[in-house]
C-alpha cells in the first residue's frame, strides 16, 4: 500500500472525519489544503501536489476538458452502487459516458429571506432585483451568478429562449450581465463564505438573498427569523465530487479515500457538517440518529422532482448544446463578473 496521498478540498469539507482510524487500516494518511473556490481548487489539483479534489459542477468539467484529473473504475469503489442514481453519468461528474469521480453530495442555490422584514413571503427570484430592498440584497460573489440571472430570465423574459442557464449566447449572456449590473446598487454585499452571510442576516445588515440550506439551518439554530425555498423559476444548485489527479502519486490511497468518503456513515458526518445532501441515500437515517431531524432539513430522501428543479452547476463552454460553437465560454463569464464588480 502507497502512503501519504494528499488531497485538496473545498471550504468546509469534513472529509477528514475519523481519518486517523482509516490511516491505521489502510497505511494511507491524509493531508488537505482548503480551496475557498472553485477557481482554487483547480490551481491547486494543477500543482500536481495532490492526488484527489472535491470539485463542484464549475470547476469539474474544466478538470476533465484540461485532462488535470483521471477516469475512474468505478468497480473498485464497493458504494458506488448506493450513490443516487440522479448524480450519476452526468455532465458535471462524466466526459464521453465515462466516469471521472464518486459524487459525495449536491445542494441548491435558494432564496433565503427574514421573515420580519419582508414581506409578502416571496415566491419568484424577482425579490433580489427589486429596488423595495435595496441597501439589504446579498447574493455569492462568484461569476456562476450569471446561471442564476439567466435562470431568471428564462421565465420572465421567455424570448430570450434561454433553455440552458449554462449555455447562452452572446444575446442570452449579454441579458444576463445587464440584470446583474442593474442589481448591484442594491446589493449590500457579495458574500464569498457562508459565515458572511450568516452574520449579513444575523444582524439583520441583508434581508433577503441567495443562499445555502446551511446558512438557513444555522441562522434557525441561532433564533434567526429566516425562511427560504426554491422560488417558482426553479434553482441553481451544487453537486460535488471527488475526483482523482491524472499525475497522481499514490493512486490505490486515492481509491481507498473514494470509498471511505461513499459509505452511510461518513457521507452522514460530512451531510451534517458541511450543510449538504449526501449522495448515498443510506446516509438518511444514521444523520438523524447524528443529529435528530438533519436528514429532513438537507432534503436526504428528497424525491426526484425535488432535485428535478435544480440546475446544478456545470462549466459553461463555447459548444452549446444545440451543436452550435456560439455560446460565451467560462473565460467571458470570469471578465464580465470582474467587470462588474468594478
Amino acid at each position: 500500500m502507497q502512503a501519504a496521498p494528499p488531497s485538496c478540498r473545498s471550504e468546509g469539507d469534513s472529509s477528514t472525519i475519523s481519518a486517523a482510524k482509516t490511516t491505521e487500516q489502510t497505511g494511507c494518511k491524509v493531508n488537505t489544503k482548503d480551496g475557498a473556490t472553485s477557481d482554487d481548487m483547480i490551481d491547486l489539483i494543477s500543482t500536481g501536489q495532490y492526488d484527489g479534489v472535491s470539485a463542484s459542477g464549475n470547476a469539474s468539467v474544466r478538470l476533465m476538458k484540461r485532462g488535470d484529473v483521471a477516469p475512474v473504475n468505478t468497480k473498485l469503489i464497493p458504494n458506488y452502487a448506493d450513490v443516487a442514481q440522479g448524480l450519476k453519468n452526468q455532465d458535471y461528474n462524466s466526459l464521453d459516458g465515462q466516469a471521472y469521480g464518486v459524487p459525495h453530495g449536491r445542494g441548491p442555490n435558494l432564496l433565503m429571506w427574514r421573515t420580519d422584514s419582508v414581506t409578502p413571503a416571496p415566491t419568484s427570484w424577482s425579490v433580489i432585483y427589486s429596488p423595495k430592498y435595496k441597501g439589504k440584497i446579498t447574493v455569492p460573489d462568484n461569476p456562476i451568478q450569471i446561471a442564476d440571472a439567466a435562470l431568471y430570465l428564462s421565465k420572465s423574459q421567455p424570448s430570450l429562449k434561454i433553455t440552458d442557464p449554462y449555455e447562452l449566447n452572446s444575446t442570452q449572456f449579454n441579458a444576463a450581465v445587464k440584470l446583474l449590473s442593474q442589481q448591484k446598487p442594491l446589493i449590500k454585499k457579495y458574500w464569498a463564505l457562508a459565515s458572511d452571510e450568516i452574520d449579513l442576516f444575523k444582524n439583520g445588515d441583508a434581508v433577503v438573498g441567495a443562499s445555502w440550506p446551511y446558512q438557513t439551518n444555522t441562522l434557525i439554530g441561532a433564533k434567526a427569523p429566516v425562511k427560504d425555498l426554491i422560488p417558482k423559476e426553479g434553482a441553481t444548485g451544487w453537486a460535488d465530487t471527488w475526483m482523482m489527479s491524472a499525475h497522481a502519486k499514490h493512486p490505490n490511497c486515492m481509491y481507498k479515500w473514494m470509498a471511505w468518503v461513499s459509505t452511510a456513515k461518513v457521507q452522514a458526518q460530512q451531510a451534517i457538517y458541511f450543510g449538504e445532501t449526501p449522495a448515498n441515500p443510506k446516509a438518511c437515517s444514521i444523520m438523524n440518529k447524528l443529529s435528530p431531524g438533519s436528514a429532513a432539513q438537507y432534503h436526504c430522501g428528497a424525491s426526484a422532482s425535488y432535485f428535478a428543479s435544480i440546475k446544478f452547476w456545470k462549466t459553461p463552454v463555447a459548444a452549446c448544446g444545440n451543436g452550435q460553437n456560439d455560446c460565451m465560454d467560462y473565460t467571458k463569464w470570469q471578465q464580465a463578473w470582474t467587470q462588474l464588480k468594478g
